[in-house]
């Protein structure tokens, strides 16, 4: 993960803790967040149960939080909260989120986020192309991370297998 802040924040965490990638619009000082999501994460509790989650920055513009008891106890409500929190604290510090629909791509110039709808023509144009590094905002554990599923060819994706397959069909 080239530029990426170091995951040492989940450094006590299993491979099946739960992982949450939001991305930023733009490149944003990890420092400038620490306040918000030490007091997000601080509060962060549902229903009598207190999550212990933690967080990093990626690339300097993607938001990861993890915590371990959502893999085995899965609450939404908790999950919509620290995700609405997450949104609220972005409002507050002036910062924009990527659409979660976007793909985000490493390019030759940096990270740039493309809109699902012009996937098919940036591949026909050639501004992308099947070794187009993908990150994938999906993931779902800090394992995923920590094991190199975060970057991948964009024929290894999703993106890959629709798209490429009609290209050369």
């Amino acid at each position: 993960m080239p530029q990426s802040a170091p995951l040492s924040p989940f450094a006590a965490l299993p491979d099946d803790a739960r992982l949450w990638l939001v991305a930023f619009d733009g490149p944003v000082d990890a420092q400038f967040l620490t306040s918000e999501m030490e007091a997000l994460l601080g509060r962060w509790r549902h229903k009598g149960v207190q999550y212990h989650g933690a967080w990093t920055l990626l690339e300097d513009r993607i938001l990861a939080i993890a915590e371990p008891t959502l893999a085995v106890q899965p609450s939404g409500c908790a999950i919509d909260g620290m995700l609405r929190g997450v949104r609220q604290a972005a409002e507050r510090l002036g910062l924009g989120l990527q659409d979660a629909e976007a793909v985000l791509t490493r390019l030759p110039g940096g990270l740039r986020a493309f809109p699902r709808a012009e996937l098919e023509a940036c591949l026909a144009d050639g501004t992308l192309g099947a070794d187009t590094a993908v990150l994938d905002l999906a993931l779902l554990t800090v394992g995923d991370l920590r094991h190199g599923r975060f970057e991948r060819p964009l024929s290894a994706t999703w993106i890959g297998r629709k798209y490429l397959r009609t290209a050369s069909a």
